[in-house]
């Protein structure tokens, strides 16, 4: 963002300022020119900059009076103050006065190239952050993560206070619930945005591959290797890696794992060279990933090193509020993707969406709302527009609840109470067993039992 960053140059050497401006230019930033401190007043106000270059000796106001009077103006601008020869004590005065650093004529270019980088790094950052937080407050929104639900606020605030660092983070929840999203968000809101963002399935690469896959190797270290190329990690250098199902890593390769983000070196297969890295490192996992280290299928020494953040996505049946802002989002998306003049849905499809359990989450929704837009004839979406079964778990107009008249046997109550919980979670037998509080395999006895034909 170096491009937005507007720099205030007050400095009374015409040759001085005139190569500092050339100089800001070259680098990216716009600069505005002030031979005095009144100037530079005028200027802090029209101009707004965001750093302020200021030399300690001017006419009419220098460089101590400028930074008082900004002070009691209450303006918060970092302050680079220059100094001359014999302006030490100057210099370190106004330090304490409130200016970040001080540098000696004549300036060295490549550290003021760099003073400026950190700084610009670290702008871009709280406002990025203070535009995150206006938009929290006014409609629960983060970049392509949405939710007014009290669960989402949580996830957009963890996302918000975690993003500058660099610390690990684990991110888990149900299939379709967007933990990848929330990795990318991370990401792109980090001082490392600029840099790479890597995601790895360690699910999808097979076992042989994995390690190669992710920290490379050398040409010839196993058949088939005729050229070196380097892994995740090296590609992620200066960014952010995603370890995506974590708990589907071999436990073999964990160890190595564990070494090279601690270390945060790596040595490619077949090779003898260590590699320096810079990558932040985050993981996601649809599985309980304590339970799977208790089984023994995690390392809990890994785990622990990763889980420094831990941020827990809430599956779309436990943030419902969330849906109507959801749907009209994919609508206003597939609609342009499509060329179609679909603006929403009506009332009584929303009506059978929100009492869809919804086993596929978020992603099984962005599908539902493609597939209806593309059927849909008129402008809005109707539940003629949705999938067969949720036309079907809707029916009845009950409201969700189950009528039982005296006299009913405890038999036929329960055999209604899983057939009816069956059409609610449109056939999703897990889903149902999760919901009536018993094993996937006592439900299939049951319904055996019942003498069930439904499949």
């Amino acid at each position: 963002m170096a491009n937005e960053i507007r720099v205030l140059i007050a400095e009374d050497d015409v040759n001085t300022h005139e190569e500092w401006r050339e100089s800001l230019a070259v680098w990216g930033y716009r600069g505005e020119i002030a031979e005095d401190g009144v100037r530079a007043l005028e200027l802090i106000r029209s101009f707004d900059p965001h750093i302020l270059l200021s030399d300690l000796r001017m006419p009419r106001k220098g460089g101590l009076e400028l930074l008082h009077d900004i002070r009691e103006l209450g303006i918060n601008l970092p302050t680079i103050m220059i100094s001359g020869q014999g302006e030490i004590p100057d210099a370190v005065e106004a330090l304490k006065q409130g200016a970040l650093d001080y540098m000696r004529k004549p300036v060295d270019p490549a550290h003021l190239q760099r003073v400026l980088k950190n700084l610009a790094d670290t702008i871009s950052i709280r406002e990025e952050n203070s535009t995150l937080r206006r938009r929290l407050a006014e409609v629960g929104e983060l970049g392509p993560l949405f939710g007014r639900s009290l669960p989402m606020r949580k996830v957009i605030t963890a996302i918000e206070r975690l993003a500058q660092s660099s610390a690990s983070v684990v991110i888990t929840g149900e299939s379709g619930t967007g933990k990848e999203l929330v990795a990318r968000t991370i990401h792109e809101l980090s001082p490392r945005r600029d840099a790479a963002y890597v995601p790895v399935n360690c699910a999808a690469i097979p076992e042989t591959l994995m390690e190669s896959e992710l920290f490379g190797h050398e040409r010839g270290s196993f058949t088939g290797a005729d050229r070196r190329k380097e892994g995740c990690f090296e590609v992620a250098n200066g960014g952010t890696l995603l370890l995506d199902e974590l708990t589907e890593m071999k436990p073999e390769l964990q160890p190595k794992l564990l070494r090279v983000i601690e270390e945060q070196r790596l040595r490619r297969v077949g090779g003898t060279v260590e590699i320096p890295l810079d990558v932040r490192v985050l993981a996601s996992s649809n599985r309980d990933i304590e339970q799977s280290v208790r089984e023994g299928k995690l390392r809990s020494d890994l785990y622990y090193r990763l889980n420094v953040f831990t941020i827990v996505l809430p599956p779309l049946r436990e943030r419902i509020d969330d849906l109507p802002q959801l749907t009209q989002m994919f609508v206003n998306y597939y609609a342009t993707q499509n060329k179609k003049e679909v603006t929403g849905v009506d009332e009584e499809c929303m009506k059978s969406l929100q009492a869809h359990p919804w086993p596929g989450n978020v992603r099984q929704l962005r599908n539902v709302i493609e597939r209806a837009l593309i059927v849909c004839e008129g402008h809005t979406i109707r539940k003629t527009d949705l999938p067969d079964d949720f036309r079907a778990a809707s029916n009845g107009g009950d409201g969700g609840f189950i009528k039982i008249p005296l006299g009913t046997s405890l038999d036929d109550v329960e055999k209604e109470m899983i057939t009816r919980t069956i059409e609610f979670t449109a056939g999703n037998k897990t889903r149902a067993a999760e919901i009536l509080g018993v094993s996937a395999k006592t439900l299939y006895n049951k319904l055996e039992r019942f003498g069930s034909e439904r499949s």
